[in-house]
């Protein structure tokens, strides 16, 4: 018998298909428009930022070097997600191999990780800069900015590295492959799993505290350290001027972890396929585009290099 999805013999080559958000054509053209505007603003605005901070003098400093790496970031991130995700929005559920699904994986979770890992750094160069500021620039050199970039790429490549060759040695049911999000994620992919998870699933665990847990905890000690430094500070410009970027970075931390921890740090008895693609378009879409609004619209120093910047090229 026919049957109206893309049932793949289990002797063959394994494919995957994505399971549409709806098949109401309208909808699908909302949606299809929608994203793809989210998308062109994630690289328009997280591009600016990197432009900014590499063509402006004023902004050679470690903090922004881990905002311009964070802003590359982002766009590698919804680049790995997002063109993949148009292309199944008209609900031809086009399939992907078993090899394409897991490179996806493999860059989103590196990506991701990556991030994580990238804002408890920043999370410290704010703890020096403002706790140890008469130290900071022997403390935070060029060459330990690039270690800790470097580091926290480093270490997300092995652990995305480990998990994702360890969810793809696991048979795939035939008739259970259609992956019900819009990316191939962890979850959602061991779902389709026809042998035993419990111990990938574990090791998804772990991996998630590693990843979430540890940096949110030493970004919140970072925050204690710098809220006493705050507070027992004379200058009421100075405090305003250390609130406004720390307030800027704990927006996106809290968003970002918060999220994450959702979907990874959550049992698995309490959650759903479809809660789960919620919240993954949170992170997907939403972080990504509020890092570039929340820096430049909250910090002077890149609203007045991104302004100098456009003078200079236009006149």
């Amino acid at each position: 018998m026919l049957s109206s999805k893309p049932v793949l013999n289990q002797s063959g080559s394994p494919e995957f298909v994505f399971r549409v958000f709806t098949n109401v054509p309208e909808f699908q053209a909302l949606l299809f428009t929608l994203f793809l505007l989210l998308y062109l603003m994630i690289l328009c605005g997280n591009t600016a930022i990197i432009w900014v901070v590499c063509t402006q003098s004023s902004l050679r400093t470690p903090m922004y070097f881990f905002l311009g790496s964070l802003s590359l970031l982002e766009i590698w991130y919804t680049t790995d997600v997002v063109p993949l995700m148009l292309s199944n929005i008209f609900g031809a559920q086009k399939p992907i191999s078993l090899a394409g699904c897991g490179t996806q994986m493999f860059f989103f979770v590196t990506l991701g990780s990556t991030d994580c890992f990238l804002l408890a750094v920043m999370a410290y160069d704010r703890y020096v800069a403002i706790c140890h500021p008469l130290h900071y620039s022997l403390i935070m050199t060029r060459n330990l900015c690039v270690q800790m970039v470097l580091g926290s790429l480093g270490l997300a490549l092995f652990l995305s590295l480990q998990l994702t060759a360890l969810i793809f040695t696991l048979p795939f049911c035939g008739h259970h492959r259609e992956i019900n999000h819009f990316l191939c994620d962890v979850p959602p992919v061991l779902r389709l799993a026809c042998a035993d998870i419990r111990v990938h699933q574990a090791v998804l665990y772990v991996v998630g505290i590693l990843v979430l847990t540890v940096p949110f905890l030493l970004i919140c000690i970072s925050y204690v350290f710098i809220a006493s430094t705050i507070l027992s500070m004379r200058s009421a410009e100075g405090r305003q001027r250390a609130f406004s970027t720390c307030s800027s970075h704990l927006t996106v931390v809290l968003l970002q972890y918060g999220c994450c921890s959702l979907v990874y740090l959550r049992p698995r008895s309490s959650t759903s396929e479809d809660e789960d693609r919620q919240i993954a378009l949170v992170y997907t879409f939403v972080t990504p585009l509020l890092n570039p609004l929340i820096y430049t619209l909250r910090n002077k120093d890149v609203k007045g290099a991104l302004r100098n910047s456009i003078f200079h090229k236009t006149f």
